[in-house]
């Protein structure tokens, strides 16, 4: 998701809006979400980013979206270091687009993806902090006629050092308001920190432990009716026929009709009686030639471009071919990597009121200004006569950065106008109509001397772009520089963290159907496990251990070595490991920060079980250790999964997989022992949400190796460790 626009506002900006910013008293939208500005009777505002109630109560806006991942907990963390505020008292609240658009995006990009939903917003939310820190400092000096030098401020309290007079910030934000923000705003020393780089409790964990957090799904409104759609199974394909009468008298149903050209819906009183409607409802469809795709077609569309002559360059060094034709050795392998489907545990859905003159959305989204700009196109109406509320989400992992959803929710209300309609997704049609994780395959060929020294590495991968389908706007004359990640020469999303002599990383595209998305992880998933499984390939082809060849290409890229070492010293490499355990390992860089992982297993019976994995991070600076280990842990679970059994496979141009029956996920009883190490080497900022998933699987399909010495190269790896070969 590194592709897309970042918000870099002017310094001028930065100050008037971002860097101050605590709103007092703004209106949030009602139900018909009839105002966009605070009411007359609201206090003036101080900034942008806060509410101060008289009772002391702060309350952070925020831009990003909870989808778990804890972004609410370490942006105020961010923020209460700044402002010195009283953190039992902190709580956040939701901005929407519009408020944001109608204020000049006051409040930056909200796009929460990509694991930059701390280190996008970082350093506007500090500045947020401290300038409003700063302002209410200067009101309570100018009311005690002292200078500001003389006054500290802490647990939203402001002291005079010399007098031990206080005032609360609730009983000076108003003076504070008539204040010219500071035009210099500077911000902490990393050691003097005193609320970043705790582990605090989350904010969320209450609501979220007592039922009391509301997700999109659980959205109640007078009058509201529950819409179910269902498109095409074939994309690309469209709506030839329906008997809306088959179903027109059944309990509840208030209407049958047609979602733009490619989908169907019944709109009843509730899910199960639209549901059901839907269910006998017959429809007709036309799949085109989309409908005669298959997995097998797909495959071989993939394996042509494996050698296919022509294909964008991705990272470059030396002559590759020229070294490996003259290498006294060569070793070469092919790997695969399938679709995969987000599956959040809720569905896709969105309640919108549609009239001809206003169009509201409460969903759950992973951007709320694209959110927006999707509604005000499928509601025929400009953005400003439109807005988007939004609640947590119940999982993202990319899906909801794309809005395909959305807009046929808003294309079904358009027909009951006025009326509130809820949008709801099966979990069958949620499966079948995903924006899946990319299919691509890779053959790696590396040429050795005859000290068994890599002279040359050739990468070719062939396969789905996923910024042609998601972002065309994004291609660089139709290179798509996603691809490479993790395989860049240099960068902070995703440089390669080995040196080799002469080395071509290349890319054939070949875009089957199945629209391809940014999927947790995105490209280092499959990147990982073709490098460093390939690595380790070499390293036992050549008598070598893993780790000391890694070692050898690792002089110039201290920062990967320095993570790889973590987890090898954790893991106890080079000393016996129990018995019947083998271990693996792999490393990787990508979302800004560097990672590696360490893997136990044993395998018996063609049964693999993961013991223990060591993951270490240097995420730079380290807002919240507590958060980062369950992003660790969290990451696990859905990179294993992948590896165990992520596999979407097409028939007749539809995916096949419909439930968690047919896509399976890890159990309780899969999980492994997970100890994470934090190195924040300071100086930057990366992210945590999806580093440690690319790592896990090639650590653990490397162990497997060393037990087994089977080399697993087609993901899932299902049941292939009980098949004979």
């Amino acid at each position: 998701m590194t592709t897309l626009d970042t918000v870099r506002p002017s310094r001028r900006g930065l100050l008037k809006g971002a860097t101050g910013a605590v709103l007092l008293g703004f209106h949030l939208p009602s139900r018909h979400a009839a105002a966009q500005s605070a009411p007359a009777s609201a206090p003036p505002e101080l900034n942008a980013w806060v509410v101060i109630h008289p009772d002391d109560r702060v309350v952070l806006r925020m831009a990003k979206t909870e989808m778990g991942q804890g972004v609410r907990t370490g942006l105020a963390q961010m923020f209460a270091e700044e402002m010195h505020c009283d953190w039992s008292k902190l709580s956040t609240e939701y901005v929407t687009p519009g408020q944001s658009l109608a204020r000049n995006r006051v409040w930056g990009n909200f796009l929460t993806a990509g694991s930059q939903g701390i280190r996008s917003s970082q350093e506007i939310v500090r500045k947020g902090g401290a300038a409003a820190r700063m302002m209410l400092t200067q009101a309570a000096a100018t009311r005690w006629g002292v200078p500001a030098g003389e006054c500290s401020a802490k647990d939203s309290v402001i002291t005079h050092s010399g007098s031990g007079r206080t005032l609360r910030y609730a009983e000076v934000v108003a003076e504070a308001a008539r204040l010219t923000p500071p035009a210099d705003v500077p911000l902490k020393d990393p050691q003097q920190w005193t609320v970043i780089g705790k582990p605090v409790s989350r904010l969320d964990t209450a609501d979220k432990t007592t039922g009391k957090q509301v997700y999109g799904q659980d959205l109640r409104m007078p009058g509201m009716l529950v819409a179910v759609p269902r498109r095409c199974p074939v994309f690309g394909g469209t709506v030839k026929s329906f008997d809306a009468a088959a179903v027109s008298g059944k309990p509840g149903v208030r209407h049958v009709l047609k979602v733009g050209d490619s989908a169907v819906a019944v709109v009843a009183d509730t899910f199960w009686q639209a549901k059901t409607a839907l269910d006998a409802l017959p429809v007709e469809w036309d799949t085109g030639e989309n409908g005669r795709v298959s997995s097998e077609t797909i495959s071989a569309i993939l394996d042509e471009g494996l050698t296919a002559p022509e294909a964008f360059i991705g990272n470059q060094q030396g002559d590759a071919r020229a070294a490996i034709a003259g290498a006294a050795r060569r070793i070469e392998a092919t790997y695969s990597y399938p679709y995969q489907n987000h599956a959040p545990m809720e569905p896709m859905n969105a309640t919108v009121v549609w009239t001809p003159t206003r169009c509201d959305v409460w969903c759950p989204t992973q951007n709320g200004e694209a959110a927006l700009a999707a509604a005000a196109q499928a509601a025929g109406l400009p953005q400003t006569a439109c807005d988007i509320h939004r609640v947590d989400l119940g999982g993202g992992f990319g899906r909801r950065t794309v809005h395909d959803w959305l807009a046929d929710a808003i294309l079904i209300a358009r027909q009951v106008p006025g009326t509130p309609i809820k949008t709801m997704w099966t979990r069958e049609e949620d499966m079948v109509q995903g924006r899946y994780h990319p299919v691509t395959k890779c053959r790696l060929v590396a040429g050795l001397d005859a000290e068994n020294r890599i002279v040359g590495l050739h990468m070719r991968i062939s396969g789905q772009s996923i910024l042609s389908t998601a972002f065309p706007g994004g291609l660089q004359n139709g290179r798509d520089p996603v691809q490479f990640q993790g395989l860049n020469a240099g960068g902070a999303e995703g440089a390669i963290g080995y040196t080799f002599p002469n080395l071509l990383i290349d890319h054939a595209m070949r875009n089957p159907h199945v629209p391809a998305h940014f999927w947790r992880g995105v490209n280092h998933n499959q990147n990982a496990i073709y490098l460093e499984c390939f690595l380790d390939e070499v390293a036992h082809a050549t008598n070598q251990d893993p780790l000391a060849l890694r070692r050898s290409l690792m002089a110039n890229h201290p920062k990967h070595l320095a993570v790889l070492n973590a987890v090898a010293e954790r893991i106890g490499w080079g000393s016996p490991a129990p018995a019947g355990v083998h271990r693996g390992l792999a490393q990787q860089m990508g979302f800004g920060s560097y990672v590696a992982a360490a893997a136990e297993v044993s395998v018996e019976r063609g049964e693999l079980k993961v013991h223990r994995i060591v993951a270490a991070t240097d995420c730079g600076h380290a807002v919240n250790p507590r958060q980062i280990e369950m992003q660790v842990e969290g990451s696990f679970v859905y990179g294993l999964s992948a590896m165990l059994y992520g596999a979407c496979t097409v028939k007749d141009g539809a995916i096949e997989q419909t439930n968690f029956d047919t896509y399976n996920v890890m159990r309780l009883g899969e999980m492994p022992k997970v100890e994470t190490i934090i190195l924040p080497s300071g100086g930057f900022w990366g992210g945590v949400g999806e580093p440690t998933i690319m790592v896990a699987a090639p650590a653990v399909l490397n162990a497997v190796f060393a037990g087994t010495g089977r080399r697993i190269r087609d993901m899932p790896l299902g049941d292939q460790l009980r098949q004979r070969g």
